[in-house]
């Protein structure tokens, strides 16, 4: 059985210890303690590149063969800034993949469908499409069991992951036609982390836009800063509306972006450095994550609903 890295190891080893050769500095949110590990044991499930609900069932495994050989010579080149129209594929198309295929995406994006199947119940029962439980469950209807939490509706992970992967893309346009922001890390001894899900979200102007904010070396990320305008039907790879700036950040700012990467990770960090603040810093970020919230408004005879994510505090269990 195949154990896939749903974080390539082309990205996790770019923040590699040099003290350390072949291993980073990991911590686990839950219980944060800081230890040497390889890009090898971290961010990898068994047959997690598997959907059997797509007709090629790895079929997301053709999509990394034009992205993982590419990734390296793709980030010397936003260093460089001699971005080019496959360095720009490259990171957009990794972006997207994390977004689809690691398990805080999948569980991220299982909450809107939850939110479908529970409501999609309440107007299937108003409709008389749906008969009350049975007398062991008292005779309740599916809404009064769900509201009650005696029936919980669960979303099979593989399946917004499914959605993911027909759209990856579609997103990869996206991303790859919006403005970037290429952001340089001047200081050594505050490098930036990465994590599990090292893709982070940032509010920004416009409320319907989540800024997305990538650790690509310790010195080096990129905020996209996704155009919602870009024609999803006719998809343009060879980015013609790509732009980019580049910024120099100050300590502040390499701060709020750390705190973003700790509290966006799903349950581990990885850093290049073992420095006495590291712990402190990710101890103060650990109990939080990113949340999707479904709001609900009565629309004719239907519902509409309208999800969005944020950073929320959350406590990680305790193993």
């Amino acid at each position: 059985m195949a154990l896939d890295h749903y974080v390539s190891q082309v990205h996790l080893k770019n923040f590699y210890a040099p003290e350390l050769g072949e291993a980073f500095y990991a911590s686990r949110k839950q219980a944060v303690r800081i230890f040497p590990q390889s890009s090898s044991n971290v961010c990898r499930i068994e047959q997690g590149s598997t959907n059997e609900y797509l007709l090629e069932d790895r079929a997301i495994e053709e999509v990394l063969k034009t992205v993982e050989p590419y990734y390296n010579e793709s980030v010397a080149q936003l260093e460089n800034d001699s971005i080019t129209r496959e360095s720009v594929y490259v990171i957009a198309c990794f972006v997207s993949y994390i977004l689809t295929c690691s398990p805080a995406a999948m569980r991220i994006q299982s909450q809107p469908l939850k939110a479908a199947v529970e409501e999609t119940s309440k107007i299937a029962e108003l409709i008389e499409k749906l008969p009350v439980s049975p007398p062991s469950l008292g005779g309740k209807s599916l809404s009064e069991l769900i509201d009650s939490d005696e029936i919980r509706v669960e979303i099979d992970p593989k399946y917004p992951q499914a959605i993911g992967i027909t759209r990856i893309l579609s997103s990869t346009n996206v991303f790859g036609n919006s403005c970037w922001e290429i952001l340089h890390n001047p200081f050594p001894e505050s490098p930036f982390f990465t994590s599990d899900f090292p893709v982070c979200i940032e509010r920004s102007k416009d409320p319907r836009v989540l800024n997305r904010i990538i650790p690509l070396t310790p010195f080096l990320a990129v905020r996209i800063l996704p155009d919602i305008e870009i024609d999803r039907e006719s998809p343009d790879f060879n980015f013609n509306k790509f732009r980019r700036r580049i910024k120099k950040l100050n300590r502040r700012q390499i701060a709020a972006i750390n705190q973003g990467i700790v509290r966006c990770a799903e349950s581990m960090i990885f850093s290049q450095t073992n420095s006495s603040w590291v712990s402190r810093f990710i101890e103060r970020n650990a109990n939080y994550r990113i949340e999707t919230f479904t709001r609900k408004t009565p629309s004719g005879r239907g519902t509409l609903m309208l999800s969005s994510q944020r950073i929320a505090e959350y406590r990680h269990a305790s193993t």
